[in-house]
């Protein structure tokens, strides 16, 4: 038996399974418990309406009480848990209240009738408090805890209450409870004496009517006795035999049972291990060669890649390497065809000059004439004398060319004419 406690009820869980039935799922066992009953009780907090009607206060006044209670089964304790479902297991919420109620109005009258109305009245709160003490100490016993009470009314039939403020109205009434009393009593003195001596008169007669009934129940007693040991000696022997019948053959009914389930946990345990091999065969061999397959798979792709980023530093070196030495070279012709230029103006100094001028001077009539080559249409305007059409054209060009030489001279300082008739100096 178990619990289990939700918020608002309980569930208490009980079975019994000699044989349980048995399910293999993936290689593993589970053994399915039979379960023979689920029971639920409720905690939801109840509230109690507890009326105790005309009840005898300690100076013989009644008055009626309702007082207001809220209780609960405690889910969160175990042990109060477990007694409320000994006491309270398969009743309803109905009853479960009833029973409540009824302890609690039974202890709301016992303390009333230890108080006066004067102290149950003027002291409300002294009275609820011995109420829930004295409530809580027996209903915890139950598993039922009290939540609150709360005194709720308070009067009488008599307008004993009501007459509280009125003294003298109190005091006459009293007079007259106590005269009252006190007839009654010497009343029921003289009735109850002469009950008395009718009772003792009774009772002797049936004294001696008890004596001749009792020996003759003694004397059939001792012959009814010695019958039905007789009787009960043969009743027994075979009740016994019975019983050894009885025995044997549940006996014999729980070796074979001991048998049979000893034969399916032999099959049970050779299935299982026909399915651990099946499984080996069909999901772990071919998992561990799938993994191996992609170890290889990835170790020949790392060294690939490998190889292929040390080919690519490698050849980026090499790459490096050349075009540094081929800048090198060329940075070295440079340098030495610049030496040579050097010492070749040292050398000739104006013919050196002169070469470089005649040089560039090709460069110079292409650029004078590039613009003429881009035009679309030149339009010529004449004064009517010299050449005309193209041969104008041609003429204007050499003309441009004629004037370079004294350009050359008056931005350079050297005269082209004059350089053809002098001797080279050397150095």
């Amino acid at each position: 038996m178990f619990f289990t406690c939700g918020p608002n009820e309980a569930m208490v869980v009980s079975g019994f399974c000699r044989s349980p039935p048995v399910m293999v799922a993936g290689g593993r066992v589970f053994v399915l418990p039979c379960i023979q009953q689920i029971q639920r009780i409720s905690l939801n907090t109840l509230t109690l309406n507890v009326k105790s009607e005309k009840v005898y206060t300690r100076h013989g006044v009644p008055i009626s009480v309702t007082g207001i209670a809220q209780v609960k089964i405690q889910g969160q304790n175990k042990e109060m848990l477990a007694a409320a479902c000994q006491m309270f297991l398969g009743k309803t919420e109905a009853e479960i209240a009833h029973i409540a109620l009824e302890t609690l109005e039974g202890h709301q009258r016992a303390i009333m009738a230890h108080m006066t109305v004067e102290e149950i009245y003027k002291d409300r709160q002294k009275f609820s408090e011995q109420v829930f003490k004295v409530a809580s100490s027996d209903l915890v016993n139950m598993g039922i805890s009290v939540v609150s009470y709360t005194l709720k009314d308070i009067h009488d039939d008599q307008d004993y209450l009501h007459s509280l403020g009125k003294a003298r109205t109190a005091q006459v009434q009293k007079d007259a409870r106590i005269g009252e009393a006190e007839a009654k009593r010497d009343a029921g003195i003289r009735e109850a004496k002469a009950k008395q001596e009718k009772v003792s008169a009774q009772y002797l007669s049936e004294i001696e009517m008890a004596k001749a009934q009792r020996d003759y129940e003694l004397k059939k007693a001792a012959y009814d006795i010695e019958v039905n040991t007789r009787r009960a000696q043969a009743d027994l022997a075979y009740q016994l035999q019975v019983a050894k019948t009885k025995q044997q053959i549940e006996e014999q009914r729980v070796q074979v049972q001991v048998v049979e389930r000893a034969q399916q946990v032999a099959v049970q345990e050779q299935e299982i291990a026909r399915r651990e091999k099946e499984l080996e065969a069909r999901v772990r061999k071919p998992a561990e060669a799938e993994r191996y397959k992609l170890e290889r798979l990835a170790a020949a792709e790392k060294s690939q890649l490998i190889m292929q980023a040390e080919a690519e530093a490698e050849s980026v070196q090499m790459r490096g390497e050349a075009e540094a030495f081929a800048i090198g070279a060329r940075a070295r012709a440079e340098a030495e065809q610049m030496a040579k230029k050097a010492e070749a103006f040292q050398l000739y100094q104006e013919a050196a000059q002169l070469d470089m001028l005649l040089e560039k001077l090709p460069q110079v009539a292409e650029e004078i004439s590039g613009p003429l080559t881009s035009a679309n249409k030149i339009t010529l305007v004449s004064s009517g004398s010299g050449a005309m059409g193209a041969a104008k054209v041609t003429g204007e060009v050499l003309d441009i060319l004629s004037r370079l030489p004294e350009s050359v001279e008056r931005l350079t300082g050297v005269s082209i004419s004059q350089v053809n008739h002098k001797p080279l100096r050397t150095a």
